[in-house]
């Protein structure tokens, strides 16, 4: 057979390359499976944030920011550490973006604030001079559609088998559980719950009234959406 190989070079190349395929596959794909599971320390999102970063998309945020910082030293000085693939395995589209006329936010949860945010949103401008980033005001009287955003927990919990109402590994060896609800009443009520907690740390007093009458704005929740981006 060997000889018959050497005697046909171009059948001889066809059975390295396989043999080179099947070995790279063998080596690779557990690597690569490896490496998607989800990192210690990474959870779903909650309601309110999921309805944040509908807003988020809805508001194609991810057109000016990327959420994925390189492995080059430019990058993690400025951002922090690199991403890793397994930080994305609730991410459902991944939001990774290919532009970035504005800073990435892979981990702005780590150093910016619900404050800063919410200044920021009102007049950016305002908070980092020379920024071209037009004003969200709509989104301080914009009321934020928990229903849509529960149906999108529902499909990744029964479809994808995110692990709501499950304890989550975390870095320090301890667990957390995000809850998920049982209904749409249920989910505003754990939305609104998440909400007042972010509210408290908001100026705008029509934010903190609506809040306070039952009432999400869209800013509430696009907050809460990045505050967990870490």
């Amino acid at each position: 057979m060997f000889h018959w190989l050497e005697k046909h070079p171009f059948f001889f190349s066809v059975g390295v390359f396989l043999v080179i395929a099947f070995a790279g596959l063998v080596e690779i794909l557990p690597s690569f499976a490896q490496a998607s599971r989800p990192v210690i320390g990474t959870k779903p999102y909650s309601i309110l944030e999921t309805t944040g970063r509908q807003i988020y998309i809805k508001n194609s945020c991810n057109a000016c920011h990327s959420q994925l910082i390189r492995p080059f030293k430019s990058e993690t000085d400025r951002y922090g550490h690199y991403s890793l693939s397994g930080e994305y395995a609730y991410d459902r589209p991944f939001l990774w973006g290919s532009k970035r006329t504005g800073p990435d936010l892979m981990r702005v949860g780590n150093y910016r604030t619900t404050d800063w945010h919410e200044s920021h949103m009102k007049d950016p401008s305002g908070v980092v001079p020379g920024s071209v980033m037009p004003a969200y005001r709509w989104m301080y009287s914009n009321i934020a559609d928990i229903p849509t955003a529960y149906a999108e927990q529902l499909t990744n919990a029964q479809f994808f088998s995110v692990p709501y109402n499950e304890p989550i590994p975390m870095k320090d060896g301890t667990t957390e559980v995000v809850k998920m609800a049982n209904n749409v009443t249920d989910a505003h009520a754990m939305a609104l719950a998440e909400a007042k907690e972010i509210a408290v740390d908001m100026k705008d007093q029509n934010v903190k009234d609506a809040v306070a009458r039952g009432e999400i704005p869209e800013i509430v929740a696009l907050i809460a959406y990045l505050n967990s981006l870490k």
